[in-house]
């Protein structure tokens, strides 16, 4: 039996999970992507295939040498207050075929702490 990597897996699993999760207008997609040193989040209009708000910690405002838990959270605290001031207050949570744990968990508290409904 072959080994499947880790990466291939998460992938196989995100694809699983996208099949059944879509963002509309009223209540558009929180996608979250982590990196090696980054984190990334944005909430999507899938109808239309846009980016109607996002955050990562390439931006001068989040950046930090923080640790990776500590960034998510900043991340979720921002994407939320952008995404109310863009009149938006429900979301649909992608997790990216990661476990909601960690950093995962991080950002999505910190995302409903400021008022994200999902």
């Amino acid at each position: 039996m072959a080994t499947i990597n880790r990466k291939a897996n998460r992938r196989r699993i995100h694809a699983r999970i996208r099949k059944n999760l879509t963002g509309t207008a009223e209540r558009p997609r929180l996608a979250v992507h982590f990196s090696n040193k980054r984190v990334y989040a944005q909430i999507i209009n899938d109808e239309e295939g846009k980016t109607l708000v996002s955050a990562c910690t390439t931006e001068k405002a989040l950046a930090a040498t923080l640790a990776n838990i500590a960034n998510a959270t900043k991340v979720g605290e921002a994407i939320a207050e952008r995404a109310l001031q863009a009149n938006i207050s429900q979301v649909v949570f992608d997790r990216g075929g990661h476990v909601f744990h960690g950093k995962v968990k991080a950002l999505a508290d910190a995302a409903r702490a400021k008022g994200l409904q999902f």
